[in-house]
């Protein structure tokens, strides 16, 4: 009983040194369990489509271990008014959190959609007419927050896009030395927006060629929203490169997408546009993949490291983009 009374000051001298300790290191040791603490939210906002499109998308942002609570929104077609932004963001608030995070499930950046994210998030961004209209028919509107929001990239370049590419290639093309690879996407309308998907998407194909072993790895747009002469020819660039590579190789090319989820474009047009060239193609897309779920989980973990107010000054240089998905 003495000797428990002798030292009973210095144990409690050591219990409250080691709550201190514990109160300074665990923040650092988990950046996302940091962001919980910090009662961050995360909405994941995709294009939309039907309800297997739509699926696959909520299955991957609700598999990203995130630590924090997350919901997901679409912008147009099937399901659109019934995950709107706003609501999305309401949710979220009334769970506690301080701040949002909102990941794009998009390509490219350089899009019309990335636009109406942009706009939606309270950023100083002028729809064009289509975009907007889009929103309206939805019911989709700036959310009534006070919030910060942060609006994270899109897929651009990110490795785990060409790491999706390059499983769904292997598996048509198990033995790719002497193969050729074609990623084919959905890209935009405008000239100087082509141009940025394709520099990002070039690097993709670098990576997945790295990847893969493919003796060559292209990568062409079919530019689908675009107006008809234009899709035309964008369509005849992407037949002929599948002629120049099977000329190279010898071998039929394996033809992979690079869209979000599975829909008429993956399952339908692409099929159709390629039709008749020699080449062997996979539907599918780059959901459902384990990867895209550490993307969401990685685009979240960046935007903790960037103050909300920065995010949005470096948005508001960027021009506005025509539609594309």
């Amino acid at each position: 009983m003495n000797a428990v009374n002798t030292f009973s000051p210095t144990l409690r001298r050591l219990s409250a040194a080691a709550a201190v300790a514990l109160a300074v290191v665990a923040p650092s040791a988990t950046p996302l369990a940091a962001q919980a603490a910090g009662k961050t939210g995360v909405v994941v906002v995709a294009h939309g489509g039907d309800s297997l499109w739509n699926a696959l998308v909520r299955e991957a942002a609700m598999k990203a271990k995130t630590e924090v609570p997350v919901e997901v929104s679409f912008l147009m077609s099937f399901g659109a008014t019934q995950a709107r932004f706003q609501d999305a963001v309401a949710k979220l608030e009334s769970k506690g959190v301080s701040r949002i995070v909102v990941v794009p499930m998009l390509v490219s950046s350089h899009s019309g959609h990335y636009d109406q994210i942009r706009y939606l998030a309270g950023e100083p961004i002028e729809l064009d007419k289509d975009m907007a209209h889009h929103l309206h028919m939805a019911g989709i509107e700036k959310p009534k927050t006070s919030l910060p929001i942060i609006v994270t990239p899109a897929m651009d370049n990110a490795p785990q896009v060409a790491q999706v590419l390059a499983d769904r290639a292997k598996a048509l093309a198990p033995n790719p030395k002497e193969r050729a690879l074609l990623i084919v996407g959905h890209g935009p309308n405008s000239a100087e927006d082509y141009a940025s998907w394709m520099e990002n998407l070039r690097s993709v194909a670098d990576s997945v060629k790295a990847m893969t072993g493919f003796r060559d790895v292209r990568v062409e747009l079919v530019r689908d929203d675009a107006p008809a002469p234009v899709r035309a020819e964008a369509v005849k660039r992407v037949r002929e490169l599948i002629d120049l590579q099977q000329m190279a190789t010898g071998k039929d090319v394996i033809v992979v997408p690079v869209l979000v989820s599975k829909g008429s474009v993956s399952r339908d047009k692409v099929p159709a546009d390629i039709k008749g060239t020699p080449s062997v193609y996979s539907g599918e897309p780059l959901l459902p993949h384990e990867a895209m779920s550490r993307w969401v989980e990685l685009r979240v973990r960046d935007a903790g490291k960037t103050p909300a107010k920065t995010a949005e000054k470096k948005a508001a240089a960027a021009p506005a983009h025509p539609h594309d998905r």
